[in-house]
Parts: C-alpha cells; structure tokens; sequence
C-alpha cells in the first residue's frame, strides 16, 4: 500500500468520530464489552495503548468479535511494535514521537501510522516524509489550542490529532481549529468504569463526545 494510501485511511479513521478514545486495559476480558459499548455511543474508533501486558490480546479480541469497531494499536514505538500491531488485527498504529527508524519501518508496513510531533520543526520532518495527518502530543503540555491553532497558516497542508490532557472540557477548543481533524482522550474509558464493567457509563460518555462540534 503507497503511504498516501495509508494517509488516507488514516484520514477516514480519524473522521468517524470527533474523539478517538485512547484505552489503558488491563484486563482483555473486558474489552469486547468496552467496544461494543463505545461503538453503540457512536465512537467507533479505538487506540488501544500498548502501555500493558493485556493490550494485543484486547486488540485481538476486539478486532474479531466487534463489529463496526475500528480498532488500533497505540503508544507503538518500534518496528516490532507495529509488525505485532498488525499481525494482532489493528487497522492503524499511534506514536507519540516520530523515531527514524519506526518511521522506516512504517515505509514498509501496511499499517497505516499516525505519528507525533510537539513542535513545527517535528511536523515538517514528518509532511516531508508524506505525513498529512499526526498527533499533536502531549496537546496540553505542549502548548495547548493556542500553540496548534498558529501552525494552521504556515503548515496548512497538515491535520491533527491532540491527545494528552484533553478532557470533555476542553476538547471543543481544539475542535474548533481548522487543522484539527479529531482529539484523542481517555476520559472515555476511565479505570473504574472498565473494572466495574460499567458499559452503559461507557456507552453515555461516548455518546456525549460524539455529539462534539468539529
């Protein structure tokens, strides 16, 4: 698959939805349930965070047991993190950064990446290499709205993705940026809420972050 290709699947992933929930599991039993209830509240796209042992295995089981969920793999910071991201059944992979050689491996992988910049000297390397769509991370750290709101007029060819300290509060902020395709943000899927099974509480955060203007 050419990488514009893979840009534009990245592109229509990102555009279901005005968030897509950034998910630390750690127990993959629970993950069916979470994305049946986060794909009913109209979200239907999922990073699931390599950041526990349980992640691949909620991959796998959301991948073939959920319909209508788009799902994929997060914190992805080596080339085998995106080879086991693929063969687990995800549809794209999040980076926080841009490392060379992740970004080599991608050149060779059919999973689409989006990958991450925190400053404009990151985002153009990335457009450099074809990347038309990234996350802007960590949003809130980083600069916030105002910071990615100023890189529209110079890099109008890039769209993003913030995640890091985004909130219900704050995510319309960034959604009112016109380079600014969707937010990421946990907020949807909190820990007590997946320990409890809690899917109809999952199910209504989804469906209030689906009604976000963009």
């Amino acid at each position: 698959m050419s990488n514009e290709a893979k840009q534009q699947r990245v592109e229509s992933t990102l555009r279901l939805a005005p968030v897509v929930p950034v998910v630390i599991i750690d127990d993959a039993s629970k993950a069916v349930g979470m994305a049946r209830a986060l794909v009913a509240g109209g979200v239907p796209a999922i990073e699931v965070t390599l950041r526990t042992p349980a992640a691949l295995d909620a991959v796998r089981a959301i991948a073939a047991e959920v319909e209508g969920a788009v799902v994929g793999v997060g914190t992805v910071l080596t080339a085998r993190d995106l080879e086991n991201a693929w063969k687990a059944g995800a549809k794209f992979a999040v980076s926080p950064g841009s490392a060379p050689r992740l970004l080599d491996a991608a050149d060779d992988s059919e999973l689409p990446l989006l990958p991450g910049a925190a400053t404009s000297s990151e985002a153009m390397e990335l457009l450099e290499r074809g990347y038309r769509f990234q996350k802007f991370f960590p949003a809130v750290p980083a600069g916030g709205a105002k910071l990615i709101g100023a890189w529209a007029s110079p890099l109008p060819q890039i769209r993003f993705c913030p995640t890091g300290g985004i909130s219900l509060a704050n995510a319309p902020e960034f959604l009112g940026l016109s380079n600014v395709v969707c937010v990421g943000g946990s907020w949807l899927t909190p820990a007590d809420k997946l320990a409890a099974s809690d899917w109809a509480g999952i199910e209504a955060l989804a469906r209030e972050a689906a009604q976000l203007s963009r």
